[in-house]
């Protein structure tokens, strides 16, 4: 596949498996000692499959998802998102192909706390070049919550919230959505009205990778990976 100027590249791969990892190591050094938050870990993601990522606190997890999106490089191994390397790139490289490709929802963050939640919608599609076949308040009545698209983050509720960050996830129409405990602080209304959202958008083939404790996330998904001490069990 040709590069220019050692960006992009020229030639996409559209048949290609929207998300793989091959081999991901990650150690942090602490004074003399090093912690490996992961230990080898494969992973291979299909078109519009939602795969659940369970395990005990401090097991790996939130440092896989990081690998995944780009935001955190392994020490080893490789990450390909839509076919293309994320790994062991230049950070606007890899912003970039994350900008294009990969939606990510945080437990919180997802706003930008000046914006308002249609502005926030409107920044990612503009950051990503989304064409705008939904207009963002379309977007914002498929999450609930288009009555609030002229509010600041600080004026919403927990649920509405939750919400709004999974429009921002979805404003650049990813081929792959990261999730960091998406109902973790979400009463169970809210948690039944996000699950029903992204199995939704996976059936329209966006592939899904959630970090969750919830049973409820885990009975929704396709395939439950568990880890442990940085390695699939």
């Amino acid at each position: 596949m040709a590069y220019r100027h050692g960006l992009l590249p020229v030639v996409v791969m559209t048949t290609a498996v929207p998300l793989s990892a091959r081999s991901l190591y990650r150690f942090f050094r602490a004074g003399g000692e090093e912690t490996f938050a992961l230990q080898g870990v494969g992973l291979e993601v299909a078109k519009g499959e939602i795969v659940a990522v369970m395990g005990p606190s401090g097991s790996g997890k939130t440092t896989l998802l990081n690998c995944l999106a780009g935001l955190d490089e392994p020490d080893g191994g490789m990450v390909h998102v839509a076919g293309l390397p994320l790994s062991h790139q230049r950070e606007h490289v890899r912003g970039r192909l994350r900008a294009r490709h990969i939606g990510v929802l945080f437990q919180s963050g997802n706003l930008l706390e000046h914006l308002t939640v249609a502005g926030n919608v409107r920044l990612v599609r503009r950051l990503s070049r989304t064409p705008d076949h939904i207009a963002p308040r379309d977007l914002l009545e498929r999450m609930g919550i288009a009555a609030r698209a002229g509010a600041l983050p600080r004026q919403l509720s927990g649920g509405e919230s939750a919400r709004a960050g999974l429009a921002v996830a979805l404003a650049n129409d990813p081929a792959v959505v990261l999730a960091d405990e998406p109902t973790g602080e979400v009463d169970a209304e809210t948690e039944r009205r996000i699950l029903a959202l992204l199995r939704e958008r996976a059936a329209t083939g966006t592939s899904m990778v959630v970090v969750t404790h919830s049973r409820a996330v885990a009975a929704m998904a396709d395939r439950v990976l568990r880890m442990r001490d940085g390695r699939w069990v």
